[in-house]
């Protein structure tokens, strides 16, 4: 559900970066929306708290497997899904950690940290083929998303049969999210070839260069209504989720 409310936060700061508004259009962003009040912050550890839960949860499924309840669900794609969900629990802990960062008033732009580290790497040879390759695995996950979107597999991840509202924001969700995420890898890659870190800020500098394209703001919004779709789509998920 964290991911979910985070992703229609995000969705929220594309909307208002289409209308001319200033923003992060990452986690960091959303995040920041809660470290300006009380209230906010104690809700950021509560994120902590969730974000740590579903790191240890994506880690049991690596020692277990996806499908403890049904172990030969695991025979055909195990390697994939206990790889995957290795990969989940670290962008989970991630998470935590930015979170924690924002509750404790310490909370940094992602961009400005992938500028950074993307300028330290661009020192040398091999700095700019991690970036170039980290661009590629970007593209990867994007791709992924999109296949997983159009061709509607995400219910192999759900307990429930198709219906219109699942389908719907599982399709939209899945698919805007995984063309900013080619956009994010594209740029990584595009900053590691003519030596500019600025273009190395992830989905925020993806979502601000669309934003400077003649039709920027149609696409930002489009953009806006897709990583909605995929927030109520982690709703639906945390509800239906194939344990």
């Amino acid at each position: 559900m964290v991911s979910g409310l985070l992703h229609l936060l995000i969705a929220y700061i594309v909307l208002r970066l289409a209308f001319g508004d200033a923003g992060n259009a990452d986690q960091s962003g959303a995040l920041g929306i809660f470290a300006s009040s009380t209230g906010g912050r104690i809700a950021l550890w509560l994120a902590v708290i969730a974000f740590v839960a579903m790191a240890l949860w994506r880690i049991a499924e690596v020692i277990i497997g996806p499908h403890p309840a049904n172990p030969k669900a695991d025979d055909d794609d195990g390697w994939l899904d206990r790889a995957k969900a290795g990969a989940l629990a670290v962008v989970y802990f991630a998470f935590a950690w930015t979170a924690a960062q924002f509750a404790m008033g310490h909370g940094q732009s992602s961009g400005q940290q992938n500028a950074g580290m993307s300028a330290k790497l661009m020192g040398s040879g091999f700095g700019k083929f991690v970036l170039v390759v980290a661009g590629i695995v970007i593209i990867a996950v994007g791709a992924y998303h999109i296949y997983k979107g159009v061709t509607r597999s995400f219910f192999d991840d759900l307990t429930i049969d198709s219906n219109p509202v699942v389908n719907a924001t599982g399709i939209v969700g899945y698919t805007a999210k995984g063309l900013v995420l080619v956009g994010a890898g594209v740029l990584v890659i595009v900053a590691a070839i003519t030596a500019d870190p600025s273009k190395a800020t992830g989905v925020d500098g993806a979502v601000k260069t669309v934003a400077g394209w003649p039709a920027g703001q149609f696409f930002l919004v489009l953009a806006a209504i897709g990583l909605a779709a995929y927030g109520i789509y982690c709703f639906v998920m945390a509800r239906y989720a194939r344990m």
